[in-house]
């Protein structure tokens, strides 16, 4: 399949073209701090903003003081786990549909949670949480530059999918697409996308991180590609939240800013870019 993603940016089509962008941003100090490490002293490019986490509010507060840092927003419409008590950023009478009856809380991110939510759903209050959202980063006076799912591909649903474009498109954001059915709908709009499959870091094994990464990166094909990281940092009170899960980050963060990671690139000569050129002109 030709290059279209990284040809409609400009790139020849032997250039490698990767977006390494870091999600998750505000889910917790430690998380924002190995972000933000790994775009400003590493290879990463950019970061996704999760309105809804708890530490979101300093997270923004860092986005301030850093306006060359780019972001995007990470649409959240369902929560990590049962002990992570994250509700809508809209009033929760205003989208009961996206809440689980049962806690009260955004459902939780297991095959049945994200089955339910999407059965249930009602799109016109997707609307409106993404919405409040987004509307909450923009009266910070932040900039993003993007919009992308935490933990649903394309929103796992086409309506919703179609939802972020159409928000993507008001605001002048790039939008992450990933499947094949989000790609193809983003590309009828005249939208760069990736080229290839993505990666997502939690499907990798934290043992041998570091090799497995300099692998992908040597066989990286031509064209755009993208990988979703999750770099934090492994302070004890994180690995206390997030027992199953802190290595997979820590290792992000190890390799996204070691020199091995810069040394690779440059000999691979692949070029790292974050979203904004994919915003519509």
């Amino acid at each position: 399949m030709p290059a279209e993603g990284a040809e409609t940016l400009g790139f020849a089509p032997s250039e490698r073209v990767l977006i390494v962008n870091c999600d998750d941003l505000g889910m917790h100090p430690a998380v924002t701090a190995g972000i933000v490490d790994a775009v400003e002293n590493g290879i990463a490019g950019s970061a996704s903003l999760m309105v809804s986490a708890p530490g979101a509010a300093d997270a923004m507060r860092l986005l301030s003081d850093r306006p060359w840092l780019p972001f995007g927003v990470h649409l959240t419409i369902i929560r990590d786990a049962d002990d992570s008590a994250w509700g809508p950023v809209a009033a929760r009478e205003r989208v009961p549909s996206l809440l689980d009856t049962a806690t009260g809380e955004l459902f939780t991110n297991t095959p049945a949670g994200r089955d339910r939510l999407l059965a249930r759903a009602r799109l016109d209050e997707v609307e409106r949480e993404l919405r409040a959202q987004l509307d909450a980063v923009l009266r910070e006076g932040l900039a993003p530059t993007h919009l992308d799912w935490h933990c649903l591909a394309d929103g796992g649903r086409a309506d919703v999918f179609e939802l972020g474009l159409a928000l993507a498109a008001e605001h002048g954001l790039a939008v992450r697409a990933w499947l094949d059915d989000g790609r193809a709908a983003a590309r009828v709009q005249g939208r760069p996308v990736v080229d290839h499959a993505f990666v997502d870091s939690f499907a990798l094994d934290p043992d041998d991180k570091a090799a497995t990464y300099e692998r992908l990166l040597r066989d990286l094909p031509a064209g755009l590609s993208e990988w979703a990281v999750h770099p934090a940092l492994a302070t004890p009170e994180w690995r206390a939240i997030e027992p199953a899960g802190w290595q997979v980050r820590a290792t992000d963060h190890a390799f996204l800013t070691s020199a091995r990671a810069r040394e690779v690139l440059a000999e691979e000569g692949i070029t790292v870019i974050d979203y904004r050129p994919l915003r519509p002109s």
